[in-house]
């Protein structure tokens, strides 16, 4: 077994790489959590193996993500995505000790995680997105908030992390932008469109002093006691929203991020246009809406072309991929 001293040596180290992962790459606060949280997992692992952290091979790291994707009695098998994210923090940590000089050598230079799966995300109908939004009712200042979150969360693509940090100087309502922080605490400017800017001066004007009273709050989005929502809070609002539309098994607060990307390619907004407003910082990132584009765009076809519609989908490719009956080589 590990000396006692061998646990806190970890837990500074793990200090360190935090510190240089948020001061020089600015990774969000969602992903430090992580890594934390895996590199005590690890240190577990070892300790249980007799390991010191900087003594850990390659074959010690290799058995710990194996462990993982087994699982056990009293724990699940981690996903492929997880251990994905499980690798990187292993490879990301290992590889600046090695800067630092305290390791000669990297015993991740060869480790890998499983092959990640990538799954289309669900996407919303325009018809499902205007029977989301038509849920709140009324003209109390809650339902007025609700229906002001909801319009820009669609409009804008925003994470939740982006919608519960909004600010009120964060939204210009005159010129329809606004500013969302992204992962890393990245700042980026997204158009708000005419539905979302009438919501949301409604409830500035009407809901929003109501509910903060005398209180200074800078959140632009605040619960009953006028605080600013939290995560949790959102979620809860948007789910609630989403079980009276009958959309419930549908959709979480992400997927009215994935709708909005989805429905501005299929309306012929470019990639990268698309990228600046999602905030992602790779383009391959948003290259997965063109996928769920794709399938609306033959939806469109064989629902509109007068030729495709002739005939089913099925019944086309049963006739070799004509839209006729009419032989081959006969006069026309």
């Amino acid at each position: 077994m590990l000396a006692a001293t061998d646990a806190p040596r970890l837990e500074q180290l793990t200090l360190d790489f935090l510190a240089y992962l948020e001061l020089e790459r600015g990774l969000s606060r969602n992903t430090l959590n992580a890594y934390q949280s895996d590199l005590a997992q690890l240190g577990r692992f070892l300790t249980k193996r007799g390991v010191a952290p900087l003594h850990a091979q390659h074959g010690d790291l290799a058995a710990f993500l194996s462990d993982l994707a087994r699982g056990g009695e009293d724990r699940p098998p981690v996903s492929p995505a997880t251990l994905q994210r499980k690798a990187a923090c292993l490879r990301s940590f290992y590889r600046h000790l090695r800067r630092e000089g305290l390791l000669e050598h990297d015993p991740t230079a060869d480790l890998r995680g499983p092959p990640k799966t990538q799954r289309l995300p669900k996407v919303l109908s325009r018809e499902q997105v205007a029977k989301l939004l038509a849920q709140p009712k009324g003209t109390e200042p809650l339902a007025l908030r609700d229906r002001a979150l909801l319009e820009v969360m669609y409009a804008c693509g925003l994470r939740v992390s982006e919608a519960i940090a909004l600010e009120v100087g964060d939204v210009d309502l005159q010129e329809g932008m606004l500013r969302a922080r992204g992962k890393g605490s990245k700042e980026r400017i997204v158009p708000v469109g005419r539905q979302a800017v009438g919501a949301l001066e409604v409830y500035c004007a009407r809901a929003r002093p109501r509910l903060v009273g005398l209180r200074v709050e800078s959140h632009l989005l605040v619960n009953h006691r006028g605080a600013g929502l939290t995560r949790q809070g959102l979620y809860k609002i948007i789910q609630s929203y989403a079980r009276a539309a009958g959309l419930s098994q549908r959709m979480t607060p992400h997927t009215l991020r994935h709708t909005f990307a989805t429905h501005l390619l299929s309306g012929g907004c470019d990639l990268r246009s698309l990228q600046e407003m999602l905030g992602h910082a790779d383009l391959a990132t948003t290259q997965i809406y063109t996928h769920l584009s794709a399938e609306r765009l033959k939806d469109a076809y064989f629902e509109a072309h007068p030729r495709a519609h002739m005939l089913g989908r099925g019944d086309a490719r049963a006739s070799g991929g004509r839209d006729d009956q009419t032989p081959v080589g006969a006069a026309g």
